[in-house]
């Protein structure tokens, strides 16, 4: 196995956004999520520890590629360790697996709940709080009234930001549909809630309506 300092050490390079923070919280509902759904959790405890460990950080030229060189951080550090490659294998495959925009959509249980486990911690209060993180990073503002071209279609206009707003109208809104175990899709109901109460909130207060 791996410990939760070994895995830490993975993330010294981090952001804030994919820092171990991060890594933690997914950990945490990973075994909530896991526990309810019957998963494995040799399985799913290290794919989560390890799901973000390389170059994950917004903007990074790594960042498209990311699930795809953790996954293979994971099997260099399994394989040193003498698992067996059919568990190799799982690992991977969650770590894989666990992009939003990937295109290896999650097959097991494990992969699943990981999947999900990744997706709620941008929903909720920790949601406004990354999303709004993640555009500063990226040297976006943090609301920006989109075009009717974005509204219409997510494609922006020449020189149009992709503010904190257009990546919840893009991907944040959108994510409690992509679930897929039961247990998630329970915890995701509020957190989208107070997600969708809080744009809404920003645009009424900028327009000046509050």
């Amino acid at each position: 196995m791996i410990s939760i300092e070994e895995a830490r050490s993975y993330y010294q390079e981090a952001d804030t956004i994919h820092d171990f923070d991060h890594v933690l919280r997914v950990y945490e509902l990973c075994k909530s999520i896991g526990k309810q759904e019957n998963a494995d959790w040799k399985i799913l405890s290290i794919s989560a520890l390890l799901h973000d460990a390389c170059g994950a950080a917004p903007g990074s030229k790594e960042r498209m590629e990311h699930h795809l060189a953790s996954a293979l951080l994971a099997e260099k550090v399994l394989t040193e360790k003498g698992w067996l490659e059919e568990d190799i294998k799982a690992v991977m495959h969650c770590i894989r697996a666990h992009r939003y925009r990937g295109t290896e959509m999650p097959q097991s249980l494990e992969a699943k709940v990981l999947f999900d486990a990744d997706k709620l911690d941008v929903l909720g209060a920790i949601g406004v709080a990354r999303v709004i993180g993640y555009a500063a990073i990226a040297g976006e503002p943090h609301f920006s009234q989109p075009s009717r071209q974005f509204l219409d279609s997510g494609e922006k206009e020449p020189g149009e930001p992709h503010s904190a707003y257009h990546e919840y109208l893009f991907k944040l809104r959108n994510v409690k549909n992509r679930l897929h175990t039961d247990t998630a899709q329970r915890i995701a109901e509020e957190r989208d809630t107070y997600l969708s109460e809080y744009f809404v909130r920003l645009q009424e207060e900028i327009q000046g309506l509050k």
